[in-house]
């Protein structure tokens, strides 16, 4: 029945798609192997679809520009995917899940496709399960997938392990150039936009920005910085342009790097695997034949760091 559903969601059915996404959110035995099965067509190289991870702090307008640019898209002719992580209560692991309200001026176009996630905790920005949503929506056919991280500052680079071009949405409020390099988004930026471009000291910003950029000595990729207004869609149509040009750059000169950016998400997604079953046994245990563990942590009799030694040594 997995296979169908998720064969159903490659071949185009909307409806089934969003099943396969909520099977492959709620850890369904069996997903793993179903999107095993499936031919994203990133695995033959980068362009097709182009997947951007749209990043940056809070507030910085990064859901409101990501409407924008679905917009942007639409008039372009292309089919639009987008996943919206939204950050997720410690306690109860829900999440508003609010982009889908957001964005809804695109809920009767059939080219675009909106999808919000919880990030049940999962550090990095993302979400445990964003790297198998892409590569379901790839298998679908979209012509782009965006996907907007939780916007959680310094935790947020998991982004360009996942994306083939990583946006960092940035405002004159996010503080300077240096808060931006410690944050490690210098880094991991292939472009940057300067939103609310409108306000003081975006100017500024964008032009710091571009000389902490031509420091870099490489003679790779040197990312491009927008100003932007996406309330005022002013901007979007250059973002989508510089976007598209990353995308080129990564099929001819840039091939290398982006072959080895997908190496560490392959890397990073069978950790991350691993990691979360290592996890889940270790709860199931818990809860079962090592009873007597679990209250012994409880009570404080029991060292949880020898505990765990010992665990991960039998």
């Amino acid at each position: 029945m997995i296979d169908d559903v998720f064969d159903a969601a490659a071949a185009g059915d909307r409806r089934l798609l969003a099943r396969a996404i909520s099977l492959v959110e709620d850890r369904t035995d069996g997903v793993l192997a179903a999107i095993g099965r499936l031919h994203p067509r990133r695995q033959a190289g980068p362009g097709s679809p182009a997947v951007v991870g749209i990043t940056g702090p809070p507030g910085a307008g990064k859901s409101t520009f990501v409407d924008r640019l679905v917009t942007q898209a639409r008039a372009q002719g292309l089919s639009v995917g987008v996943l919206a992580v939204d950050p997720s209560s410690p306690f109860s692991g829900g999440a508003i899940l609010g982009d889908r309200i957001r964005m809804d001026q695109h809920v009767l176009d059939p080219g675009v496709f909106v999808r919000s996630l919880s990030s049940r905790g999962h550090l990095g920005g993302l979400c445990r399960a964003a790297g198998q949503v892409v590569d379901l929506m790839d298998a679908a056919g979209f012509d782009l997938i965006l996907v907007e991280t939780v916007g959680v500052g310094q935790s947020e680079l998991a982004v360009c392990e996942v994306a083939d071009t990583a946006v960092v949405v940035l405002t004159p409020e996010s503080g300077d150039t240096v808060q931006t390099m410690k944050a490690g988004l210098l880094e991991i930026a292939d472009l940057f936009v300067v939103n609310k471009a409108d306000r003081e000291g975006a100017g500024r910003l964008a032009r710091d920005l571009e000389e902490a950029v031509h420091l870099d000595p490489g003679d790779g990729w040197k990312p491009p910085v927008v100003l932007a207004s996406a309330l005022q869609g002013q901007g979007v149509a250059d973002v989508l342009a510089q976007i598209q040009a990353h995308a080129a750059w990564c099929q001819a000169d840039g091939r290398a790097e982006w072959a080895a950016r997908r190496g560490r998400g392959r890397v990073r997604t069978f950790l991350d695997l691993v990691a979360e079953q290592a996890r889940t046994t270790a709860a199931a245990a818990l809860g079962g034949d090592q009873a007597e563990l679990a209250s012994a942590l409880h009570q404080g009799s029991a060292n949880p760091y020898v505990a765990a030694a010992h665990w991960v040594d039998r």
